[in-house]
């Protein structure tokens, strides 16, 4: 009887979704619940880590197979280079964010900052610098690395909000990561959908620059009104501590790979900490590398997970009935060859992709086939449909509570992700602005 009924879940197909809407169930609503009991710390009283293992025994029990290959295909999903990757990033960051936090980098930074760039001015030049960071280096992993522990530094030395200060960062993050011409995300998506970098690039300039104007606007005029940072004091201090961030971002904008940057940012860090600082020895270098491994213990274990149920729901065929099914209401609405419709269609396509692994690359490959014979079906240009998969994949990948960027985010600035995700107002204006390029059928563009 067990049997008969769980064969007729997986009929449907979408069965393997299950466990991730149960993830976002208990992750999401244990943070609710406790709020509404007025519990401090509410969104921690759950870890993540915890609340994603009746997922992963759900994803086990209703997938096909025996016990041991539906393990095999967990742990296919553990060791997956994108996942091993961000687990690397997460290390490398949390000990350069510890070391330069030992020897007094981060505050000579903060002070630093703070003496070049006027208070109301602070959010709006985070944004900026977070963009331009990414664009450099193409990834958004790698910025967030880079610029958040500063940010978190200016935002306790000033009174900002460190959720809205850390959403700041993430959207910068994301614009660079979206537009950058060496993004995985970019390449994926002219790989997958045909056109050409710089065709794409020009679309997506259109639509993500109103997008970043009104974030701008928005951060200036918070500025501009928020008491808190009408004083603020700029303290003496040895500002040789604040070379290593120099050399960080330097190293950044000029593209050079995120593992090298964060490695060599460590050194740097530790080099200046040892020979300028009097108390500060090898071994508290080898013991603040360590102490930053640790502060990434929980998003690093929860990125594992995460990976393998993906995989798991991936494998079960999760994520290609949601492709289908979205592929029979495009061709049921679209009798009429309404462009809207079936760009619509490829935006919820990768955007769903996108929900199920957090993995914006990930999900534009997943999406690529289905999406690329949409576009070719109805004719769309294959440079806007490439503009459409990578911009809606990062504005989603920019507000999942458990995707790396905002994990990362969290974890630099010890807060919940929850509390981050309202304020990444530049992928809310990026979503609005894709909406409106789709339903107005603009910006209209032809490949010379």
């Amino acid at each position: 009887m067990r049997n008969a009924f769980i064969n007729r879940i997986k009929l449907s197909g979408g069965y393997a979704l299950l466990p991730i809407l149960l993830f976002l169930v208990i992750f999401i609503g244990s943070g609710v619940y406790f709020s509404l009991l007025n519990t401090p710390f509410a969104f921690y009283q759950v870890s993540a880590t915890v609340a994603i293992l009746p997922s992963i025994i759900l994803a086990i029990g209703l997938g096909n197979g025996d016990f041991v290959s539906k393990i095999s295909n967990f742990i296919d999903g553990v060791r997956d280079s994108s996942i091993i990757t961000m687990c690397l990033i997460y290390l490398l960051a949390g000990a350069y964010t510890e070391v330069l936090k030992s020897i007094g980098g981060v505050e000579a930074a903060v002070n630093l900052t703070l003496s070049f760039l006027p208070p109301q001015a602070t959010l709006p030049g985070l944004f900026i610098l977070s963009a331009f960071v990414a664009t450099a280096m193409g990834t958004s992993m790698g910025t967030i690395a880079a610029m958040a522990p500063i940010a978190f530094g200016i935002a306790q030395a000033i009174g900002l909000s460190i959720p809205l200060t850390m959403g700041t960062v993430v959207g910068g993050a994301m614009f660079g990561d979206n537009l950058s011409l060496i993004s995985d995300t970019t390449i994926a998506a002219v790989q997958t959908q045909g056109g050409t970098l710089k065709d794409k690039f020009k679309i997506n300039s259109l639509i993500a620059l109103p997008a970043m104007i009104v974030t701008l606007i928005t951060l200036i005029a918070y500025g501009f009104n928020n008491p808190c940072q009408s004083c603020v004091t700029i303290t003496e201090f040895p500002w040789i501590m604040s070379t290593p961030y120099i050399f960080v971002l330097i190293l950044a904008i000029s593209g050079v790979n995120v593992f090298l940057v964060l490695i060599l940012g460590i050194l740097s860090a530790g080099f200046i900490g040892i020979c300028f600082t009097s108390n500060y020895t090898l071994l508290n270098y080898a013991k603040s590398i360590y102490q930053g491994y640790g502060s990434m213990q929980e998003i690093l274990i929860l990125s594992l997970l995460i990976g393998g149920l993906s995989h798991l729901s991936k494998t079960q065929g999760g994520l290609q009935s949601l492709i289908n099914f979205t592929g029979k209401i495009v061709h049921k609405f679209s009798k009429k060859e309404s462009k809207s419709v079936v760009e619509g269609a490829i935006a919820t396509i990768v955007s769903l992709c996108d929900i199920c692994t957090a993995n914006n690359t990930i999900a534009i490959i997943l999406a690529g086939e289905a999406t690329h014979e949409l576009a070719k079906k109805y004719h769309l240009p294959p440079s806007r449909t490439a503009t459409l998969v990578d911009l809606f994949s990062c504005v989603f990948q920019g507000i999942l509570p458990y995707s790396a960027q905002i994990l990362l985010a969290g974890s630099i600035a010890s807060i919940s992700p929850l509390s981050i995700i309202p304020h990444v107002y530049y992928c809310y204006a990026l979503g609005i602005a894709g909406v409106f390029a789709i339903f107005l059928q603009k910006p209209k563009f032809h490949a010379k």
